[in-house]
């Protein structure tokens, strides 16, 4: 039975490591993907506006229309996010708001919100164990899934004030090691360590009381979890 265990538990990790790979390959730009710039209009262009004014870099009508002050809400998003500051909204800066064109793929869609999803464990759980980073990345989604939050993974992750590392920058500057790809993918597909937590939280480095006020559910590493 043992034997039987490790086997499916080898199994497992090398299709998890095969599908990583194939989300990075997904994840790399196709040339003929559209891309977005100061005179278009349409309907893509109204999903960046609304993007940027949820998460305050654009401050104008939500019209449609890509003027001067889009141009300048996309260079900033593009410069916090590490991004070319070109003010052109290509395919990966469309995958940094969590959007993909009409013509790409369903999977492409989904590697640029595995790849975010990524980023956020990496900034916010390092150090932490594997089963930790999945458990972060499992309140993304529960959150994603609450009618409380944002219904996305980059609204959820970009809502303000709602991760200490994109708030001081190190959602920008922590690099994202396989594993938490790994933890990432498992997350999205729906395994919880956390069974339905909304919030978590490092005793020792945090001081907020409403947070601290939380019923504890579980205990995973240095981080507390809450409903």
């Amino acid at each position: 039975m043992m034997k039987h265990r490790r086997i499916g538990s080898v199994l497992r990790r090398a299709a998890l490591a095969a599908l990583c790979a194939a989300l990075v390959l997904a994840a790399a730009p196709a040339g003929s993907e559209a891309s977005y710039r100061r005179g278009d209009t349409g309907g893509m262009v109204e999903k960046i506006q609304q993007k940027l004014k949820t998460w305050g870099y654009y401050g104008g009508a939500v019209d449609g229309v890509f003027g001067p002050e889009t141009d300048k809400a996309v260079r900033w998003f593009q410069r916090k996010n590490g991004l070319a500051e070109d003010g052109i909204a290509g395919a990966k800066t469309l995958a940094a708001m969590g959007l993909s064109d009409s013509a790409a793929s369903g999977s492409a869609g989904y590697s640029a919100e595995i790849a975010l999803l990524a980023r956020i464990i990496a900034a916010e759980g390092r150090g932490e164990s594997y089963l930790g980073q999945v458990a972060i990345g499992a309140v993304v989604m529960n959150r994603v899934a609450h009618p409380s939050f944002p219904n996305s993974v980059s609204g959820v992750v970009y809502q303000s004030g709602a991760f200490e590392a994109v708030s001081n920058g190190q959602f920008w500057s922590t690099p994202v090691p396989s594993g938490c790809t790994r933890a990432a993918v498992e997350a999205y597909n729906g395994y919880d360590p956390t069974y339905g937590c909304l919030y978590y939280y490092n005793p020792a480095k945090t001081s907020n009381a409403w947070m601290r006020s939380r019923p504890v559910s579980t205990v995973i590493g240095a981080h507390y979890f809450c409903r």
